[in-house]
């Protein structure tokens, strides 16, 4: 390797090492700014409660959820329903995303499937999550099953209707430049109707997830004795709201956890895109 090679190469890394701290940076500053306002709120419920404006009975102070959040980790309650609920989300948001991608793309693809089952879907899409637990425990029965099927429900719509409404509204132009270069199915769903429906598809799966966590809770009615659902039941019956707001609270971290996971994963086949979002 000659002085010129090594010199360029050496340049190469620096630059690289340039470019990972600005996005460091930035994703720092972003958390420091997603974090502000929430920080704030219980800074201010905190001083008002102590300040004897209010009596935090019915609102704890946030040093009191956060004494019931180390008091349920050092029992190791928080980690025992932490995993329950996150065993049950991944299992129910795993069959509802296959079950809506098929389906989706299926009666985005196929009018006669489309006028066959849509009107059925739509039609279920509107039953509250709460009217499917009697039906559920009367099929699947009280443990495991019926709660991953009613999380695998919620995912289901929004997932569907992400990849239905997707594949519609491909641009009939792109799809005649396919037939032009006389494209066979294969490599018209591979090179034209997949890049085209990737956002949409990604967008969906994240309504899908948020759906998961929200079901999960009427899913942990159904006789669970675990589950941050459970812990939410269990507080409102004994009378601990601080209890209630620290499942609350898992609850929204878990969430967020989870649709940055989601977004990280699904970032690569996105990458495609030139969108101004960094400029935004």
């Amino acid at each position: 390797m000659t002085a010129s090679d090594l010199a360029l190469q050496q340049a190469g890394e620096a630059a690289s090492g340039s470019e990972g701290q600005p996005a460091a940076a930035g994703w720092l500053k972003g958390l420091a700014v997603g974090v502000a306002l929430p920080a704030l709120l219980a800074l201010g419920w905190e001083v008002a409660v102590r300040a004897g404006v209010s009596n935090g009975r019915l609102v704890p102070p946030p040093s009191r959820i956060l004494a019931t959040l180390v008091d349920l980790w050092r029992t190791g309650d928080l980690v025992m329903h932490i995993v329950a609920t996150l065993r049950r989300v991944a299992l129910g948001f795993a069959f509802g995303a296959v079950a809506g991608t098929i389906l989706g793309g299926i009666s985005g693809a196929s009018a006669m499937f489309r006028r066959l089952t849509d009107p059925m879907f739509q039609g279920f899409r509107s039953v509250p999550s709460i009217a499917w637990v009697p039906l559920f425990v009367l099929w699947f029965g009280i443990f495991e099953a019926p709660k991953v099927m009613l999380i695998a429900v919620g995912v289901f719509f929004p997932v569907y209707l992400g990849v239905l409404g997707a594949i519609q509204s491909v641009d009939r132009k792109l799809v005649e430049v396919g037939q032009v270069f006389r494209l066979s199915q294969a490599q018209m769903l591979r090179r034209i109707l997949l890049p085209a429906i990737l956002p949409s598809w990604a967008v969906a799966l994240r309504s899908g997830l948020g759906l998961g966590f929200m079901f999960v809770v009427a899913a942990e009615l159904m006789g669970a004795s675990e589950g941050l659902g459970y812990l939410l039941v269990d507080g409102q019956q004994l009378g601990k709201p601080d209890q209630i707001v620290a499942a609350i609270i898992v609850f929204a971290l878990l969430g967020k956890i989870a649709d940055a996971v989601l977004v990280r994963l699904s970032a690569p086949l996105l990458a495609w895109q030139d969108t101004a979002r960094p400029a935004l």
